[in-house]
């Protein structure tokens, strides 16, 4: 990293924040630690020290092989999230150190568990594992039991339907469940979530061709471009349903994400909370959407702006499979640790990028960065809500969902997993 960089960065810390945030945030880290030092928390507490040795000393060693053991790991820890809970839906995920948490386990994640059924129904089908595809096909039936009159899905973890607000962003991956559970089974109930959910998405379109109604967990501003995943799903129901007008719907919110991006390949207006700096678990949305919307649209365009969004990640990757976990617009580095779940999600991409094109190059960084990240799934703890996930950041204290495991970095785990997989076996 350069001088200058890392300046910056820590400058942003100081002005982004403002003092009294900076204590808070102390007090918050410093609350999270004591916990851990807890005899119930010995496990996790011995899987950070584990985390920041190896960060501190680059003594990540990447592990080739051992893909389909760790992809039923993943599998099995995501089952466990669902387990946890008093109802259908995944656990946002295992924070054993957060204040007010007795068992580690947040309640149900909506957002979140509709994007992990495709992955569960995937894997179901891949590898002839009935009893995930009956958890899978659960989640969504309560998705729809959970679901807002408007169609739309409430943003954050689930509570009583009097507390929901609606976001576009948490309708979307929904409706990405939805499509996966309708090429299963064509279950009529789950299509008339679908529809009502793609209906939302319509209305909520400006005339720009960015989606407006964000919810109150990310910050207020006007365009969130990493939006145009709902496009995906859109799409996919379109062709299903035979609606062209999700279709359009679904191109026009990927043209107004390629609207953001600038001429180096980087998006504006794409993060949940700094625009100024996107996370790359916000970076992999765009790409995502705007890629499998693309094929399906056989759009050149559409392809060329991922390939456009990909090559400076890729410069950046490091040898042993290492990426900051957000970028500034010059494609610096905004942050010392990583972002797990944007790695995952970087890979998939690429594995994509690699089928399309039958360029190499981006199946070996794909391979790269989930040989890494498979170093840093554990498999031996004493603590099954760590065994088999992946940390939001590493080091486990890094900066994005820092201290514990949030479903949807296993979830895009699991996806490289299986590209990977499908990819040494082809």
């Amino acid at each position: 990293m350069k001088i200058a960089t890392a300046l910056r960065i820590s400058r942003d810390v100081v002005r982004g924040r403002g003092v009294r945030q900076l204590y808070w945030t102390a007090q918050e880290h410093y609350g999270r630690v004591r916990r851990l030092r807890e005899p119930r928390n010995e496990a996790m507490a011995t899987e950070v020290r584990r985390s920041h040795r190896l960060f501190l000393l680059g003594g990540v060693r990447p592990v080739r092989g051992e893909t389909r053991e760790r992809a039923k790991a993943a599998v099995a820890w995501l089952l466990r999230g669902q387990a946890a809970t008093p109802d259908d839906g995944v656990s946002l995920g295992y924070f054993p150190g957060d204040h007010g948490t007795s068992s580690g386990w947040r309640p149900s994640y909506p957002e979140t568990t509709g994007y992990i059924i495709p992955s569960l129904l995937e894997y179901s089908q891949r590898y002839g594992d009935a009893n995930v595809r009956a958890s899978a096909l659960r989640m969504a039936r309560w998705e729809v039991e959970v679901q807002m009159p408007s169609g739309a899905v409430q943003g954050g973890p689930v509570c009583a339907p009097e507390k929901q607000s609606a976001a576009v962003f948490n309708t979307g991956m929904v409706l990405q469940g939805y499509t996966a559970v309708l090429d299963a089974t064509g279950d009529l109930e789950v299509l008339a979530g679908a529809r009502r959910a793609a209906d939302f998405l319509v209305g909520d379109m400006g005339e720009d061709g960015h989606f407006r109604t964000h919810g109150p967990f990310v910050t207020p501003h006007r365009v969130k471009t990493y939006n145009c995943l709902c496009a995906w799903p859109l799409y996919r129901l379109g062709d299903y349903a035979g609606e062209d007008q999700y279709r359009r719907t679904a191109m026009r919110s990927v043209e107004a994400a390629i609207g953001e991006q600038r001429p180096n390949g980087w998006f504006a207006h794409n993060c949940l909370q700094r625009p100024e700096a996107p996370l790359l678990h916000t970076i992999g949305y765009t790409l995502q959407g705007i890629l499998e919307v693309g094929l399906f649209a056989k759009s050149e365009r559409c392809l060329e702006a991922v390939r456009r969004g990909v090559a400076p990640l890729l410069e950046r990757i490091a040898p042993n499979g290492f990426l900051h976990g957000c970028f500034y617009s010059n494609w610096e580095p905004a942050t010392w640790s990583s972002c797990l779940t944007g790695q995952a999600q970087l890979a998939v991409v690429c594995y994509r990028l690699a089928e399309v094109t039958n360029e190499r190059r981006y199946r070996d960084q794909a391979d790269r960065m989930v040989d890494f990240l498979k170093a840093l799934q554990c498999l031996d703890s004493a603590d099954p809500g760590i065994n088999g996930a992946v940390a939001g950041s590493f080091p486990i204290l890094g900066s994005y969902m820092s201290g514990g495991y949030p479903n949807w970095a296993t979830k895009y785990f699991l996806d490289a997993l299986m590209r990977q997989d499908a990819v040494a076996g082809a």
